[in-house]
Protein backbone atom coordinates (compact mmCIF):
# COMPACT_ATOMS: atom_id res chain seq x y z
CA UNK A 1 0.00 0.00 0.00
CA UNK A 2 1.03 3.80 -0.98
CA UNK A 3 2.66 5.19 2.26
CA UNK A 4 3.62 9.05 3.24
CA UNK A 5 5.07 8.14 6.83
CA UNK A 6 5.79 11.29 9.10
CA UNK A 7 6.44 13.68 6.18
CA UNK A 8 5.02 16.60 7.96
CA UNK A 9 6.66 19.83 7.42
CA UNK A 10 10.26 18.97 8.25
CA UNK A 11 12.36 19.70 5.07
CA UNK A 12 15.98 18.33 5.56
CA UNK A 13 18.37 15.45 4.03
CA UNK A 14 15.98 15.73 1.17
CA UNK A 15 17.94 13.54 -1.06
CA UNK A 16 16.34 11.18 1.13
CA UNK A 17 12.69 12.18 0.97
CA UNK A 18 13.08 12.87 -2.62
CA UNK A 19 14.39 8.96 -3.15
CA UNK A 20 11.17 7.66 -0.37
CA UNK A 21 8.94 9.35 -2.91
CA UNK A 22 10.58 8.48 -5.94
CA UNK A 23 10.77 4.93 -5.04
CA UNK A 24 7.02 4.64 -4.08
CA UNK A 25 6.27 5.64 -7.70
CA UNK A 26 8.68 3.41 -9.52
CA UNK A 27 6.90 0.93 -7.60
CA UNK A 28 3.69 1.78 -8.32
CA UNK A 29 5.11 1.91 -11.65
CA UNK A 30 6.66 -1.12 -12.11
CA UNK A 31 3.59 -3.44 -10.09
CA UNK A 32 1.52 -1.64 -13.03
CA UNK A 33 3.50 -2.77 -15.78
CA UNK A 34 4.91 -5.81 -14.79
CA UNK A 35 1.14 -7.21 -14.01
CA UNK A 36 0.13 -5.70 -17.68
CA UNK A 37 2.74 -7.84 -18.99
CA UNK A 38 2.35 -10.99 -16.97
CA UNK A 39 -1.60 -10.73 -18.34
CA UNK A 40 -1.50 -10.02 -21.89
CA UNK A 41 2.05 -11.85 -22.42
CA UNK A 42 2.53 -13.96 -19.71
CA UNK A 43 5.71 -12.99 -18.34
CA UNK A 44 6.87 -13.86 -15.00
CA UNK A 45 5.86 -11.10 -12.13
CA UNK A 46 9.05 -10.46 -10.12
CA UNK A 47 7.29 -10.71 -6.89
CA UNK A 48 10.09 -11.37 -4.91
CA UNK A 49 12.29 -8.03 -6.77
CA UNK A 50 8.69 -6.27 -5.82
CA UNK A 51 8.57 -7.14 -1.56
CA UNK A 52 12.29 -6.73 -0.82
CA UNK A 53 11.99 -3.67 -2.80
CA UNK A 54 8.97 -2.50 -0.78
CA UNK A 55 10.57 -3.83 2.39
CA UNK A 56 13.41 -1.29 1.70
CA UNK A 57 11.18 1.28 0.88
CA UNK A 58 9.27 1.00 4.10
CA UNK A 59 11.96 0.44 6.45
CA UNK A 60 13.41 3.57 5.51
CA UNK A 61 10.63 5.41 6.19
CA UNK A 62 11.18 5.45 10.01
CA UNK A 63 10.24 8.07 12.28
CA UNK A 64 13.84 9.41 12.89
CA UNK A 65 14.66 8.64 9.18
CA UNK A 66 12.10 10.71 7.07
CA UNK A 67 12.13 14.08 9.39
CA UNK A 68 16.13 14.16 8.46
CA UNK A 69 16.87 14.00 12.51
CA UNK A 70 19.09 10.67 12.49
CA UNK A 71 22.47 10.76 12.16
CA UNK A 72 24.61 10.99 8.95
CA UNK A 73 26.18 7.83 8.54
CA UNK A 74 22.24 6.83 8.21
CA UNK A 75 21.42 8.62 5.11
CA UNK A 76 24.44 7.24 3.25
CA UNK A 77 23.00 4.25 3.31
CA UNK A 78 19.74 5.77 2.79
CA UNK A 79 20.64 7.34 0.16
CA UNK A 80 22.61 4.08 -1.21
CA UNK A 81 19.53 1.86 -0.68
CA UNK A 82 17.32 4.25 -2.49
CA UNK A 83 19.77 3.82 -5.18
CA UNK A 84 19.56 0.23 -5.47
CA UNK A 85 15.74 0.12 -5.28
CA UNK A 86 15.80 2.37 -8.11
CA UNK A 87 17.91 0.48 -10.37
CA UNK A 88 15.41 -2.71 -9.43
CA UNK A 89 13.07 -0.93 -10.77
CA UNK A 90 13.92 0.60 -13.86
CA UNK A 91 15.26 -2.93 -15.00
CA UNK A 92 11.76 -4.64 -14.06
CA UNK A 93 10.13 -1.25 -15.94
CA UNK A 94 12.13 -2.16 -18.78
CA UNK A 95 11.42 -5.56 -19.06
CA UNK A 96 7.70 -5.70 -18.59
CA UNK A 97 7.96 -3.26 -21.27
CA UNK A 98 9.83 -4.69 -23.93
CA UNK A 99 7.70 -7.39 -24.16
CA UNK A 100 4.72 -5.03 -23.99
CA UNK A 101 5.55 -2.78 -27.31
CA UNK A 102 7.81 -5.64 -28.77
CA UNK A 103 10.51 -4.19 -30.83
CA UNK A 104 10.54 -1.62 -33.23
CA UNK A 105 11.55 2.07 -33.26
CA UNK A 106 7.86 4.20 -32.77
CA UNK A 107 8.23 6.02 -29.96
CA UNK A 108 5.65 4.72 -27.56
CA UNK A 109 4.80 7.03 -24.17
CA UNK A 110 3.93 5.43 -21.36
CA UNK A 111 1.10 6.64 -18.88
CA UNK A 112 1.49 5.26 -15.27
CA UNK A 113 -0.87 8.25 -14.35
CA UNK A 114 -4.02 7.76 -13.45
CA UNK A 115 -5.50 10.19 -16.05
CA UNK A 116 -4.90 10.62 -19.94
CA UNK A 117 -2.16 12.38 -20.76
CA UNK A 118 -0.50 13.26 -24.34
CA UNK A 119 -3.20 11.53 -25.81
CA UNK A 120 -2.18 8.25 -24.05
CA UNK A 121 -4.75 6.91 -21.87
CA UNK A 122 -4.35 6.32 -18.08
CA UNK A 123 -2.49 3.19 -17.83
CA UNK A 124 -1.64 2.18 -20.93
CA UNK A 125 0.82 2.83 -23.86
CA UNK A 126 0.20 4.67 -27.15
CA UNK A 127 1.83 7.18 -29.16
CA UNK A 128 2.04 10.27 -27.74
CA UNK A 129 -0.17 13.46 -29.50
CA UNK A 130 2.25 16.29 -30.55
CA UNK A 131 1.42 19.70 -28.51
CA UNK A 132 -0.73 21.92 -30.37
CA UNK A 133 0.33 25.85 -30.81
CA UNK A 134 3.37 27.74 -30.04
CA UNK A 135 5.57 29.85 -28.11
CA UNK A 136 6.43 33.13 -28.18
CA UNK A 137 9.42 35.12 -26.56
CA UNK A 138 10.02 38.87 -26.62
CA UNK A 139 12.92 39.67 -24.97
CA UNK A 140 14.10 43.35 -23.66
CA UNK A 141 16.68 44.60 -21.23
CA UNK A 142 14.15 44.60 -18.75
CA UNK A 143 11.96 42.02 -19.07
CA UNK A 144 11.33 39.01 -21.07
CA UNK A 145 7.46 38.43 -22.25
CA UNK A 146 6.69 34.43 -22.85
CA UNK A 147 3.16 33.56 -24.01
CA UNK A 148 1.74 29.95 -25.43
CA UNK A 149 -1.99 31.35 -26.09
CA UNK A 150 -2.61 30.04 -22.48
CA UNK A 151 -0.32 31.86 -20.00
CA UNK A 152 1.59 35.33 -20.55
CA UNK A 153 4.11 35.36 -18.43
CA UNK A 154 6.65 38.57 -17.71
CA UNK A 155 9.97 38.39 -16.08
CA UNK A 156 12.17 41.29 -15.00
CA UNK A 157 15.74 40.68 -15.49
CA UNK A 158 16.24 39.38 -11.84
CA UNK A 159 14.72 36.12 -13.36
CA UNK A 160 12.03 36.69 -11.60
CA UNK A 161 8.25 36.87 -12.43
CA UNK A 162 6.16 40.16 -12.34
CA UNK A 163 3.46 39.28 -14.44
CA UNK A 164 1.32 36.01 -14.70
CA UNK A 165 -1.62 36.01 -17.12
CA UNK A 166 -4.31 33.68 -17.50
CA UNK A 167 -5.99 34.08 -20.81
CA UNK A 168 -8.52 31.51 -20.96
CA UNK A 169 -10.11 33.27 -17.56
CA UNK A 170 -8.44 36.89 -18.46
CA UNK A 171 -6.76 37.01 -15.05
CA UNK A 172 -3.96 38.41 -13.45
CA UNK A 173 -2.73 36.14 -11.07
CA UNK A 174 0.02 38.66 -9.45
CA UNK A 175 -0.88 41.59 -6.93
CA UNK A 176 0.76 44.66 -8.06
CA UNK A 177 4.22 44.99 -7.45
CA UNK A 178 4.48 41.51 -6.34
CA UNK A 179 7.54 39.17 -7.43
CA UNK A 180 6.33 35.29 -8.15
CA UNK A 181 8.74 32.52 -8.50
CA UNK A 182 10.67 34.17 -5.58
CA UNK A 183 13.63 32.52 -3.73
CA UNK A 184 13.98 33.56 0.25
CA UNK A 185 16.29 32.72 2.55
CA UNK A 186 15.46 32.87 6.22
CA UNK A 187 17.61 32.30 9.06
CA UNK A 188 16.95 29.10 10.66
CA UNK A 189 18.17 28.34 14.61
CA UNK A 190 15.40 26.33 16.63
CA UNK A 191 15.82 27.38 20.35
CA UNK A 192 15.99 23.61 21.24
CA UNK A 193 15.95 20.82 18.51
CA UNK A 194 18.24 21.78 15.71
CA UNK A 195 17.06 19.47 12.73
CA UNK A 196 13.23 18.67 14.15
CA UNK A 197 11.99 21.72 14.67
CA UNK A 198 10.94 25.17 12.46
CA UNK A 199 10.37 27.88 14.96
CA UNK A 200 7.96 30.91 14.24
CA UNK A 201 10.33 33.42 14.53
CA UNK A 202 12.41 32.29 11.44
CA UNK A 203 10.36 34.78 10.17
CA UNK A 204 12.18 37.81 11.64
CA UNK A 205 15.09 37.93 9.23
CA UNK A 206 14.33 37.44 5.32
CA UNK A 207 16.64 38.05 2.30
CA UNK A 208 15.32 38.03 -1.29
CA UNK A 209 17.51 35.86 -3.54
CA UNK A 210 17.88 38.28 -6.76
CA UNK A 211 21.30 38.72 -7.71
CA UNK A 212 21.83 37.07 -11.09
CA UNK A 213 25.31 36.11 -12.81
CA UNK A 214 23.56 34.49 -15.61
CA UNK A 215 20.03 35.02 -17.76
CA UNK A 216 19.57 33.52 -21.10
CA UNK A 217 16.14 32.48 -22.96
CA UNK A 218 16.72 28.92 -24.75
CA UNK A 219 14.12 27.21 -27.19
CA UNK A 220 13.44 23.38 -27.47
CA UNK A 221 10.80 21.42 -29.49
CA UNK A 222 9.45 21.49 -25.42
CA UNK A 223 8.93 25.36 -25.54
CA UNK A 224 10.66 28.01 -23.81
CA UNK A 225 13.19 28.46 -20.53
CA UNK A 226 14.20 30.94 -19.14
CA UNK A 227 18.27 29.79 -17.31
CA UNK A 228 18.89 31.51 -14.43
CA UNK A 229 22.22 31.21 -12.62
CA UNK A 230 22.32 32.94 -9.54
CA UNK A 231 24.84 33.04 -6.06
CA UNK A 232 22.85 31.84 -3.02
CA UNK A 233 23.74 33.09 0.80
CA UNK A 234 27.55 32.60 1.48
CA UNK A 235 28.75 30.21 -0.54
CA UNK A 236 26.11 28.55 -2.71
CA UNK A 237 24.87 28.49 -6.06
CA UNK A 238 21.38 27.85 -7.76
CA UNK A 239 20.12 27.13 -11.38
CA UNK A 240 16.74 27.70 -11.90
CA UNK A 241 15.16 26.88 -15.48
CA UNK A 242 11.55 28.66 -15.92
CA UNK A 243 9.81 26.67 -18.44
CA UNK A 244 6.72 26.98 -20.41
CA UNK A 245 5.36 24.22 -23.22
CA UNK A 246 3.22 24.59 -25.88
CA UNK A 247 -0.49 23.51 -24.80
CA UNK A 248 -0.05 23.82 -21.11
CA UNK A 249 -0.90 25.59 -18.25
CA UNK A 250 1.70 24.87 -15.77
CA UNK A 251 4.91 27.04 -15.28
CA UNK A 252 7.72 24.24 -14.26
CA UNK A 253 10.70 25.72 -12.50
CA UNK A 254 13.80 22.90 -12.52
CA UNK A 255 16.05 23.74 -9.57
CA UNK A 256 19.68 22.94 -9.24
CA UNK A 257 21.17 23.52 -6.50
CA UNK A 258 24.53 23.32 -5.01
CA UNK A 259 23.69 24.25 -1.03
CA UNK A 260 26.65 25.09 1.35
CA UNK A 261 24.97 26.61 4.06
CA UNK A 262 24.64 26.27 7.55
CA UNK A 263 21.24 27.30 9.56
CA UNK A 264 19.22 28.60 6.58
CA UNK A 265 16.21 27.74 5.11
CA UNK A 266 15.26 28.15 1.80
CA UNK A 267 11.93 29.37 0.57
CA UNK A 268 10.34 30.00 -2.73
CA UNK A 269 7.28 32.19 -2.96
CA UNK A 270 4.39 32.68 -4.86
CA UNK A 271 1.84 35.85 -3.94
CA UNK A 272 -1.33 35.55 -5.59
CA UNK A 273 -3.95 38.24 -6.21
CA UNK A 274 -6.48 35.89 -4.23
CA UNK A 275 -8.78 35.89 -1.43
CA UNK A 276 -8.29 32.81 -0.01
CA UNK A 277 -10.26 31.32 2.91
CA UNK A 278 -8.32 27.83 3.19
CA UNK A 279 -5.33 26.49 1.46
CA UNK A 280 -6.02 22.57 0.37
CA UNK A 281 -2.97 20.25 0.58
CA UNK A 282 -2.63 16.60 -0.54
CA UNK A 283 -2.60 13.83 2.04
CA UNK A 284 -2.53 10.08 1.37
CA UNK A 285 -5.56 9.08 -0.30
CA UNK A 286 -7.54 12.68 -0.47
CA UNK A 287 -6.94 16.13 1.12
CA UNK A 288 -7.02 18.44 4.12
CA UNK A 289 -8.15 22.21 4.03
CA UNK A 290 -6.75 24.30 6.90
CA UNK A 291 -7.35 28.34 7.33
CA UNK A 292 -5.55 30.86 6.09
CA UNK A 293 -6.50 33.50 9.09
CA UNK A 294 -4.47 33.27 12.33
CA UNK A 295 -7.59 33.97 14.50
CA UNK A 296 -6.78 31.45 16.85
CA UNK A 297 -3.90 30.48 18.77
CA UNK A 298 -4.11 26.70 16.60
CA UNK A 299 -4.21 28.62 13.83
CA UNK A 300 -1.00 30.57 14.77
CA UNK A 301 0.84 27.49 15.38
CA UNK A 302 -0.06 26.17 11.47
CA UNK A 303 2.62 28.95 10.36
CA UNK A 304 4.72 25.59 8.67
CA UNK A 305 2.12 23.23 7.04
CA UNK A 306 2.74 20.20 4.79
CA UNK A 307 1.47 18.94 1.84
CA UNK A 308 2.51 15.94 -0.17
CA UNK A 309 2.32 16.43 -4.39
CA UNK A 310 0.25 19.39 -4.51
CA UNK A 311 -1.43 22.04 -2.63
CA UNK A 312 -4.33 24.28 -3.77
CA UNK A 313 -5.49 27.80 -2.78
CA UNK A 314 -8.59 30.06 -4.26
CA UNK A 315 -11.76 31.60 -3.93
CA UNK A 316 -15.41 30.79 -5.39
CA UNK A 317 -15.10 29.95 -9.45
CA UNK A 318 -10.78 30.24 -9.64
CA UNK A 319 -8.27 28.44 -7.87
CA UNK A 320 -4.57 27.84 -8.43
CA UNK A 321 -2.51 24.81 -7.40
CA UNK A 322 1.31 24.44 -6.79
CA UNK A 323 2.39 21.23 -7.61
CA UNK A 324 6.13 19.46 -6.54
CA UNK A 325 8.07 16.00 -6.97
CA UNK A 326 10.25 16.26 -3.38
CA UNK A 327 8.80 19.00 -1.06
CA UNK A 328 6.23 18.68 1.78
CA UNK A 329 6.74 22.48 3.99
CA UNK A 330 4.36 24.85 3.04
CA UNK A 331 3.30 28.13 4.82
CA UNK A 332 0.49 29.97 3.38
CA UNK A 333 -0.31 33.35 3.97
CA UNK A 334 -3.10 36.12 3.99
CA UNK A 335 -1.07 39.70 3.06
CA UNK A 336 -2.13 42.78 1.32
CA UNK A 337 -1.18 44.27 -1.94
CA UNK A 338 0.23 48.01 -2.66
CA UNK A 339 -2.97 49.10 -3.07
CA UNK A 340 -4.12 47.57 0.31
CA UNK A 341 -6.40 44.68 -1.65
CA UNK A 342 -6.23 41.30 0.17
CA UNK A 343 -4.31 38.30 -1.39
CA UNK A 344 -3.00 34.94 -0.33
CA UNK A 345 1.25 33.77 -0.89
CA UNK A 346 1.89 30.14 -1.30
CA UNK A 347 5.65 29.14 -0.11
CA UNK A 348 7.51 26.03 -0.12
CA UNK A 349 10.66 25.27 1.88
CA UNK A 350 12.89 23.57 -0.08
CA UNK A 351 16.20 23.25 2.12
CA UNK A 352 17.56 23.67 5.25
CA UNK A 353 20.89 22.94 6.92
CA UNK A 354 20.43 21.90 10.58
CA UNK A 355 23.93 21.79 12.68
CA UNK A 356 22.20 18.79 14.84
CA UNK A 357 22.62 15.73 14.65
CA UNK A 358 24.06 15.71 11.08
CA UNK A 359 26.47 18.83 10.68
CA UNK A 360 26.44 18.20 6.97
CA UNK A 361 22.47 17.54 6.66
CA UNK A 362 21.70 18.65 3.15
CA UNK A 363 25.20 19.65 2.36
CA UNK A 364 25.83 19.27 -1.65
CA UNK A 365 24.16 18.85 -4.69
CA UNK A 366 20.21 18.82 -5.12
CA UNK A 367 17.52 18.88 -7.82
CA UNK A 368 13.85 19.70 -7.86
CA UNK A 369 11.14 20.99 -9.22
CA UNK A 370 7.61 22.54 -8.51
CA UNK A 371 5.10 24.26 -10.89
CA UNK A 372 2.26 26.89 -10.51
CA UNK A 373 -0.59 25.96 -12.11
CA UNK A 374 -3.43 28.95 -12.80
CA UNK A 375 -6.87 28.24 -13.01
CA UNK A 376 -6.89 24.89 -11.39
CA UNK A 377 -9.86 23.18 -9.59
CA UNK A 378 -9.20 20.48 -6.99
CA UNK A 379 -9.33 17.47 -9.65
CA UNK A 380 -6.84 19.23 -11.92
CA UNK A 381 -4.39 19.08 -8.80
CA UNK A 382 -4.83 15.52 -8.34
CA UNK A 383 -4.66 14.65 -12.08
CA UNK A 384 -1.81 16.86 -12.60
CA UNK A 385 0.14 15.78 -9.06
CA UNK A 386 0.08 12.45 -10.15
CA UNK A 387 1.61 12.92 -13.66
CA UNK A 388 3.91 15.28 -12.38
CA UNK A 389 5.61 12.95 -10.20
CA UNK A 390 5.53 9.88 -12.84
CA UNK A 391 8.00 11.82 -15.65
CA UNK A 392 7.14 10.82 -19.06
CA UNK A 393 8.65 7.54 -19.98
CA UNK A 394 9.40 6.92 -23.96
CA UNK A 395 10.16 3.51 -24.92
CA UNK A 396 10.73 2.40 -28.78
CA UNK A 397 8.37 -0.56 -29.83
CA UNK A 398 5.93 -1.91 -32.53
CA UNK A 399 2.56 -2.27 -30.03
CA UNK A 400 -0.01 0.25 -28.44
CA UNK A 401 -0.47 -1.18 -24.74
CA UNK A 402 -4.50 -0.84 -23.51
CA UNK A 403 -5.16 -0.21 -20.33
CA UNK A 404 -5.50 -3.38 -17.99
CA UNK A 405 -8.07 -1.77 -16.55
CA UNK A 406 -10.09 1.34 -16.67
CA UNK A 407 -12.64 3.30 -14.06
CA UNK A 408 -15.20 5.90 -14.48
CA UNK A 409 -16.25 8.43 -12.23
CA UNK A 410 -16.14 12.13 -10.59
CA UNK A 411 -13.06 11.59 -8.70
CA UNK A 412 -12.25 8.36 -8.75
CA UNK A 413 -8.63 7.62 -8.34
CA UNK A 414 -6.73 4.62 -9.74
CA UNK A 415 -3.53 4.04 -7.36
CA UNK A 416 -2.11 1.09 -8.06
CA UNK A 417 -2.27 -2.23 -10.16
CA UNK A 418 -0.51 -5.24 -9.21
CA UNK A 419 -0.40 -9.45 -9.01
CA UNK A 420 -2.34 -10.58 -5.50
CA UNK A 421 0.36 -10.94 -2.79
CA UNK A 422 -1.09 -14.37 -2.60
CA UNK A 423 0.52 -15.38 -6.08
CA UNK A 424 -2.48 -16.58 -7.47
CA UNK A 425 -2.20 -14.24 -10.14
CA UNK A 426 -5.63 -12.54 -9.29
CA UNK A 427 -5.43 -9.14 -10.40
CA UNK A 428 -5.55 -6.09 -7.39
CA UNK A 429 -6.98 -3.03 -7.82
CA UNK A 430 -6.78 -0.04 -5.69
CA UNK A 431 -8.81 3.44 -6.32
CA UNK A 432 -10.05 6.06 -3.85
CA UNK A 433 -12.48 8.96 -4.03
CA UNK A 434 -10.34 12.05 -4.31
CA UNK A 435 -12.58 14.92 -4.34
CA UNK A 436 -14.05 14.29 -0.73
CA UNK A 437 -17.35 13.85 -1.98
CA UNK A 438 -20.14 10.48 -2.70
CA UNK A 439 -19.49 9.41 -6.10
CA UNK A 440 -20.57 6.29 -8.32
CA UNK A 441 -17.80 4.56 -10.59
CA UNK A 442 -17.38 1.60 -12.77
CA UNK A 443 -14.20 -0.59 -12.96
CA UNK A 444 -14.26 -2.38 -16.35
CA UNK A 445 -11.59 -4.73 -17.26
CA UNK A 446 -9.43 -5.32 -20.13
CA UNK A 447 -8.78 -8.62 -20.04
CA UNK A 448 -10.99 -11.91 -19.27
CA UNK A 449 -12.26 -12.18 -16.20
CA UNK A 450 -14.59 -14.60 -14.09
CA UNK A 451 -15.14 -12.84 -11.05
CA UNK A 452 -14.81 -9.49 -9.17
CA UNK A 453 -14.38 -8.89 -5.39
CA UNK A 454 -13.77 -6.45 -2.68
CA UNK A 455 -11.19 -6.77 -0.48
CA UNK A 456 -9.77 -4.89 2.75
CA UNK A 457 -6.19 -3.42 2.32
CA UNK A 458 -5.02 -7.31 3.09
CA UNK A 459 -6.77 -8.52 0.03
CA UNK A 460 -8.83 -10.64 2.07
CA UNK A 461 -12.69 -10.37 1.04
CA UNK A 462 -14.69 -7.99 2.50
CA UNK A 463 -18.64 -7.10 2.21
CA UNK A 464 -17.94 -3.46 2.98
CA UNK A 465 -18.88 -2.24 -0.58
CA UNK A 466 -21.53 -3.12 -3.16
CA UNK A 467 -20.49 -4.26 -6.18
CA UNK A 468 -22.71 -4.81 -9.33
CA UNK A 469 -20.59 -7.06 -11.71
CA UNK A 470 -21.68 -8.19 -15.46
CA UNK A 471 -20.31 -8.61 -18.59
CA UNK A 472 -18.94 -5.44 -20.55
CA UNK A 473 -20.19 -4.29 -23.95
CA UNK A 474 -17.82 -5.64 -26.41
CA UNK A 475 -19.79 -4.39 -29.57
CA UNK A 476 -17.15 -1.37 -30.10
CA UNK A 477 -14.54 -4.27 -30.22
CA UNK A 478 -13.64 -4.51 -26.38
CA UNK A 479 -11.87 -7.15 -25.19
CA UNK A 480 -14.22 -10.70 -25.08
CA UNK A 481 -15.23 -11.86 -21.67
CA UNK A 482 -14.66 -8.55 -19.76
CA UNK A 483 -16.28 -7.67 -16.49
CA UNK A 484 -17.49 -4.32 -15.13
CA UNK A 485 -17.84 -3.51 -12.05
CA UNK A 486 -20.29 -0.18 -10.94
CA UNK A 487 -19.52 0.86 -7.30
CA UNK A 488 -20.44 3.47 -4.79
CA UNK A 489 -17.99 5.78 -2.74
CA UNK A 490 -18.20 7.73 0.26
CA UNK A 491 -15.88 10.87 0.74
CA UNK A 492 -12.11 9.65 0.44
CA UNK A 493 -12.91 6.15 0.85
CA UNK A 494 -10.29 3.99 -0.56
CA UNK A 495 -11.48 0.28 -2.62
CA UNK A 496 -9.57 -2.69 -3.05
CA UNK A 497 -10.85 -4.88 -6.14
CA UNK A 498 -9.42 -8.32 -6.66
CA UNK A 499 -10.17 -9.57 -10.05
CA UNK A 500 -9.70 -13.51 -10.52
CA UNK A 501 -8.97 -14.05 -14.07
CA UNK A 502 -11.18 -16.73 -16.57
Amino acid sequence: MYLEFHRGTYTSQLRTKQGNRRSEHLLREAELWAATAAVREGTAYPYDALQESWRTVLRNQFHDILPGTSIGWVYQRTEAEYAEVARILNEVIGDAAAALVGDGDTPLLLNAAPAARDGVPALGAAAPKAAVGEVSVERSAASTIIDNGLLRLVLDAEGTLTSVVDLEADRELLPPGARAGLLQLHRDTPRQWDAWDIDAEYRHTVQDVLEVRDLEVMRDAGGACVHVTRTLGRSSTLVECIRLSPDSKQVVFDFDVDWHERQQLLKLAFPLDLVADASTAEMQFGHVSRPTHQNTSWDAARYEICAHRWIHVGEPGYGVAVLNDSTYGHDVTRDVDAFGHPSTTVRLSLLRAPLFPDPEADQGRHQLRVALRPGATIDDAVREGYAFNLPARVVTGTREVAPLVSATGTGVVVEAVKLAEDRSGDVVVRLYESLGARTRGTLTTGFAAASVVATDLLERPTDDVELHTGPAESADGGQAGALTSDFELRPFQILTLRIARA
